[in-house]
């Protein structure tokens, strides 16, 4: 199998496991507090993480690598957490995964800015017509949204794509299970004493769908998801494996559906649809990024 291939497999089972994401933390910010949810989740994937790199003795990162990690903690293990921890008080999460559909283009625009990627001018055609259309949707507040919560969801998206950018580029280097492992715990001398500082009050109220919320968001979306996107992207190419994540709204709104029993309606479905249509045409425009051997770890 070549590493393209490989990469676009990796990436495929990051976006599939980062779809629950969303569902998952609508579950957990039932019972726990948005800024609590965020800190913990970063303490229990960064214990795990430190954990991980003392079995295998993997080998500090250089000092010049830091500041990449710091971004990539920024972005991926607080910014969108804990935006989209606060934007889940405000909206359903099936209406937050439309907002999801814009996640290739942000990735791109970073690829571009940070990985040094250069789609073609078409590209940036479709990209801006798929954000239009998902900015007058939030305009519209459809089933299940507000002003706030969509600009919360639109600052996720933001953050993230650097985060995923900053990632996949280190990635290249570093391999991608060390990238996510090694950000996280950068973030863990914070991270922990400031989770115990916001734990609640009182355990008793908080029920077994809080917890298991709490539990996929600290072990999957923060740590294994991670290990897989940022290796898909690495080896296949950010701007070109950022696209799958135009199927994660379909998979997200069936698990919101499933789990939550959250209405979608029409109008959701339409949207997200369109939003794809977008992403794939700018996905036909884009280039991949050079494939690094060094990410075969």
């Amino acid at each position: 199998m070549d590493k393209t291939t490989r990469g676009w497999i990796d990436g495929f089972l990051g976006m599939v496991i980062f779809s629950g994401s969303l569902p998952a933390t609508r579950a957990a910010v039932a019972a726990f507090d948005p800024v609590f949810l965020t800190l913990a989740r970063a303490a229990v994937a960064g214990l795990l993480s430190l954990a991980l790199l003392l079995a295998f003795r993997e080998k500090r990162p250089a000092r010049g690598d830091l500041p990449s990690l710091a971004l990539i903690a920024g972005g991926g293990v607080i910014g969108f957490p804990l935006l989209t921890a606060l934007a889940l008080r405000h909206v359903t999460a099936a209406h937050s995964l439309v907002f999801v559909a814009l996640l290739p283009l942000s990735t791109a625009l970073f690829a571009v800015l940070r990985g040094g990627e250069r789609p073609r001018p078409a590209f940036w055609i479709f990209s801006g017509l798929g954000g239009a259309i998902v900015a007058g949707y939030a305009l519209l507040l459809g089933q299940g949204g507000s002003r706030v919560g969509d600009a919360l969801m639109l600052a996720a998206i933001v953050v993230c794509g650097l985060g995923y950018a900053e990632g996949a580029r280190l990635a290249r280097r570093l391999g991608g299970w060390q990238v996510i492992c090694w950000a996280l715990v950068l973030s863990l001398p914070a991270m922990l004493p400031l989770a115990f500082a916001a734990r609640p009050a009182s355990w008793h109220a908080i029920g077994a769908s809080a917890w298991l919320g709490f539990a996929y968001v600290s072990i999957f979306s923060m740590l294994i998801g991670f290990i897989f996107w940022y290796r898909g992207l690495a080896l296949g190419g950010i701007a070109a494996v950022g696209q799958l994540q135009l199927l994660q709204p379909f998979f997200g709104l069936a698990l919101a559906a499933l789990l939550l029993h959250e209405p979608v309606g029409a109008r959701i479905v339409g949207v997200a649809a369109l939003v794809v249509l977008c992403v794939l045409g700018a996905r036909r425009f884009s280039r991949a990024a050079p494939v690094a051997a060094s990410v075969s770890r």
